[in-house]
């Protein structure tokens, strides 16, 4: 059992090692089925001809409120993102609402207008709900639980297990800001620049490549950031990857907070950013394609998958170091 702690930790909760070690050797051992083993952002369920994506979240960021969105807009983002990066067409999402007593009605109503927003934006509805009410004390101001249905109208299969060595794996843009800007404004860093989450519906950014032949598959980059998410990619397809440094794109504000506090941009979580993996003949298509997009305009091709079963780094002055999953929790409660 990979699980060595006889309690529950905070790293247990961070998208990488430890939340894997959790799922594997809690959820996986007892609920193990077809469909679970997948691991995927959204499950692929099949009845007869039809094909349906479904995906559920929760999320209990601190503060609920931070530069460039708060927990509305992060609930359908990431509802709407994981839903999408399996190629289906997100339909509905449910809302489900868990609210400390003595909520200010106005922070409760600002957070509902946000949703709707953010929604209509993604052109998506909020189709069915719950809400509870608990004691003072008993919850953090308000969690949300989201889930998402969608449907394949056409045959698209983004599976990590597409991927080949060769593949070329390219993100939409900048890495870190989420992360950097719910801990500046959890702690009042007062970090400089212009650092404020990247949350965004990427529906339509995915929409207009997914047709494209030659697409592996795509993965959403939450907790955990964009080194977790190449390693689950590699685990799963049996195959490592090297990953440009120079290539990824970080702003001077998030390059500059990151060395200051000692963490690593490419292991911070976003809530508007994918990899894409492409067969590398369509790598050019892609990569236009999307810099066409709202959200994919810094869009660049970042590395590579090998048949080495390591993930790499290659570094600024040409050396390469290993880049496994993150270990434990650099930020709790992002999302």
């Amino acid at each position: 059992m990979s699980i060595k702690s006889k309690n529950i930790l905070l790293g247990h909760g961070s998208g990488g090692k430890l939340t894997n070690d959790l799922i594997n050797d809690i959820f996986i051992k007892k609920l193990s089925n077809k469909i679970l083993l997948t691991l995927e952002d959204s499950a692929v369920i099949k009845n007869n001809k039809t094909r349906i994506a479904m995906t559920t979240d929760s999320y209990v960021v601190d503060p609920i409120f931070f530069p460039g969105g708060d927990i509305g807009r992060l609930c359908v983002c990431g509802t709407v993102n994981d839903i999408s990066v399996s190629g289906a067409t997100i339909c509905g999402i449910s809302l489900g609402v868990i609210i400390e007593e003595g909520l200010d009605i106005n922070i409760l109503e600002r957070i509902v207008e946000s949703i709707k927003k953010t929604s209509k934006e993604a052109g998506v509805g909020i189709v069915t709900g719950d809400t509870k009410v608990v004691e003072k004390g008993k919850v953090d101001k308000i969690f949300i639980n989201t889930a998402g249905v969608g449907f394949f109208d056409k045959d698209i299969d983004f599976s990590y297990k597409n991927v080949k060595k060769g593949d070329v794996i390219i993100i939409n843009g900048e890495v870190g800001s989420h992360g950097l800007a719910v801990l500046n404004e959890r702690n009042n860093l007062g970090l400089c620049g212009d650092i404020k989450s990247d949350a965004a519906p990427l529906n339509g950014l995915i929409s207009s490549i997914r047709e494209i032949k030659g697409i592996r598959c795509m993965k959403d980059l939450t907790r955990g950031g964009l080194l977790t998410a190449i390693n689950e990619i590699s685990e799963s397809a049996g195959v490592g990857a090297v990953i440009d440094e120079n290539n990824v794109p970080v702003s001077r504000s998030v390059s500059s907070a990151s060395d200051v506090l000692g963490l690593d941009p490419f292991y911070i979580a976003n809530e508007g950013k994918i990899v894409v993996v492409v067969d590398r003949k369509k790598a050019d298509e892609v990569l236009s394609t999307m810099r066409r997009h709202k959200y994919g305009k810094k869009a660049s091709v970042i590395g590579s998958f090998t048949s080495d079963k390591a993930v790499m780094i290659r570094t600024s002055i040409g050396s390469t170091r290993l880049a496994p999953m993150a270990s434990g929790e650099q930020l709790p409660r992002i999302c």
